[in-house]
This record gives structure tokens, sequence and C-alpha cells, in this order.
């Protein structure tokens, strides 16, 4: 049982950390990409705005920071930022630890003693908003005027951020794994709000909680061609004492797409995992 559980939590890191599998899609070169004065990809140049003045964070994209040694890394505590958010523990870099409530620690506490095998992506079942930005694998961001739209390549999931001014839903909604997603603009700085969430979220690969009592603010900014950083503020009563923010850093993948990713495909896990 503890090597079935084992093996889930490395299968889940490794699909972080291993590149895309890329080559599987003919190359098709990304357009609008600008140069350096070697003709290279300028990946500090300012980012690409639409017609509406607004940036344009579409393309494919792949978080970076989140692991030790991944690929392009970012420092654990960039200057005058919140701390890097990590993969198998959002916390990591939060000095003090996350400042869970004492229900928040017992939960935690319990899902680490099972080895944190009852984590959703072991089970195939989707991951949630933070492990979505934290994990490696690439996505893409497809914007339009009324809505942000992300495409995961781990497990083909997907998400919808609502940026046409309607309000986050009040009248008792349905709970949902990545919950209910608004956005507006703030100068350059797309803010999304999201509430509604099921009661048994997972953070992280360790079992970090979410509960329904959560509202996750996300702040998304796309400061050169190349870069952009989301900082993201957890505020849920039950599971912690007080908010708590963490940055995300993703990394713009030049002539890519994403590939067919079928987590229930190759699935193995079943009844004898319980």
């Amino acid at each position: 049982m503890r090597r079935v559980a084992h093996a889930a939590c490395l299968i889940a890191v490794l699909a972080a950390s291993t590149p895309s599998l890329s080559a599987q899609w003919p190359k098709y070169p990304t357009p609008g990409v600008p140069k350096n004065a070697k003709g290279e990809p300028d990946m500090d140049a300012p980012a690409p705005r639409l017609a509406d003045g607004k940036p344009d964070l579409s393309g494919v994209w792949r978080g970076v920071g989140g692991l030790p040694g991944a690929p392009g890394a970012a420092p654990a505590a960039p200057p005058a930022g919140p701390p890097v958010a990590g993969f198998r523990d959002v916390g990591q870099n939060i000095p003090g630890g996350l400042p869970l409530s004492a229900a928040g620690a017992a939960l935690l506490k319990a899902r680490v003693a099972r080895d944190s095998k009852d984590n959703p992506e072991a089970h195939c079942l989707p991951m949630g908003i933070v492990q979505l930005h934290t994990q490696g694998a690439p996505r893409k961001f497809l914007q339009t005027p009324r809505q942000l739209a992300i495409l995961y390549e781990a497990s083909m999931e997907r998400r919808e951020i609502f940026t046409d001014g309607r309000a986050l839903p009040t009248d008792d909604p349905h709970p949902w794994w990545y919950g209910y997603s608004v956005g507006r603009w703030e100068g350059d700085t797309l803010v999304v709000e999201t509430a509604s969430f099921r009661d048994d979220g997972w953070l992280d690969i360790i079992g970090s909680p979410l509960t329904d009592a959560a509202k996750i603010t996300e702040r998304i900014r796309r400061p050169t061609f190349g870069r952009m950083e989301i900082d993201v503020t957890i505020d849920d009563k039950k599971a912690y004492t007080r908010p708590f923010t963490v940055r995300v850093n993703q990394r713009l993948m030049l002539d890519e797409e994403l590939i067919e990713f079928v987590c229930l495909e190759n699935q193995r896990f079943g009844p004898q995992a319980q």
C-alpha cells in the first residue's frame, strides 16, 4: 500500500518536472515574437497588447520556480514579491510555514499520515487552481474581451475566468473543483476572484487544505514578453488563521503546442489503494 502511495505521488512530481513531449507535434513558429539586435527572441521586450489596450496574456506558458532545480527556476524569494509557491508544499518558502488553524493542521496531518495518497491528482481527479499553477506541464492562455480560458496539458484540465463584468454568485452556488472565477482589470493587472469551492481541496502534493469557506484572489501580470507573474492570495477562515500570499512564475514557451494527456488511460490505482 505504501509503495502504491509513493508511486502515485512520484507520478505527480514527474508530471510537474518533465518537459513537454512536444516532439509529437510539428514545430510551428510563434507569430509576433520580438527580436533583439542579434535576431534572437527578445523575452524581455514589452508585453503585447490587445486592441483595447489591455496586456495580452495569450500564449503557451510553463510554471517555473515551484520545484527545486526546475529549469529556469526563480529564486525562492524574489525582491519585492511574495514567497514563491512550492508544488509539493505550497508554503515551503513562507517564513514559519503556512498559518494553519487547528482544524487545518489536523487535516493536513491526517493526509500526510496516509502518505498523501488521497491527492485528487493521484486518482485522475481535478488538481484545483493552485496545484495547476505550480505543476510544471505547459498551459495555454486564450484571452478575449469577455473571458480568459486556460487549457492545461496536465490531465487536459481547463478553467474559465469571466471578465464580462459579472459578479461572483451569491445564491448558494454549486461547489466546484476550481470554484467560480470572475476577473477585472486594475491597470495592467488582471485581478481574479474565485469562490464556491468544494470542501475537500488540496493546494499541493502533501495536502495543504482548501475548504468551501475559501476565496482565492489572483493578481496576474505580464511584465515582459516572455514572463508572467501570478500572486495568489488564499483566504480560508476554516483552514488558516489569516490570509497568505504566494507567487507563481510563468515562462513563455515558443513554437510549442499542448499535447494530449489522458490521465485515466494509464490509471492503475484501484480500490486496493484505499
